[in-house]
């Protein structure tokens, strides 16, 4: 039951992206030149979902555990370490430099066929190589 709500999720979340026009990738570099050609239509897609998550976060505290089972994510660190700060850095280049970031690519493959490919090519080729920076990274942290 609980891939039956996940796939759920993710068609919605699609579905979401896809009239929103996230999955353009113009519009999204659009959103990150304040200095040129300004979209500000990402700024209500982020509110859109920011305020429904705001609601969500504070009912998980009602409940004991996900109503599909399992259990909640512990909270996060209240501050900023070098691991977030040099996560946070190249996320936000890469997203605006290609215009994507990990939910978007997924939907975008239908659209952008090989270079989306190549985008989550590249993006799964960094997951797989962060754990091995992470832990340089931590090092200084001590």
């Amino acid at each position: 039951m609980r891939n039956f709500y996940a796939l759920i999720s993710g068609g919605l979340f699609g579905i979401g992206l896809t009239i929103s026009g996230m999955i353009d990738t113009t519009k999204v570099q659009g959103w990150l030149d304040v200095f040129g050609d300004w979209d500000p239509t990402l700024a209500f897609v982020m509110g859109g979902a920011i305020f429904p998550m705001t609601i969500a976060w504070m009912l998980t505290k009602k409940f004991r555990s996900p109503l599909a089972g399992g259990s909640f994510p512990p909270p996060t660190a209240p501050f900023a370490n070098r691991s977030l700060i040099v996560g946070s850095a190249l996320f936000g280049m890469g997203w605006a430099l290609v215009g994507l970031c990990p939910g978007p690519s997924f939907a975008a493959i239908f659209i952008n066929g090989l270079g989306g490919l190549v985008f989550i090519a590249a993006m799964a080729g960094g997951m797989l190589l962060a754990p091995r920076f992470k832990v340089l990274l931590d090092e200084g942290d001590q």
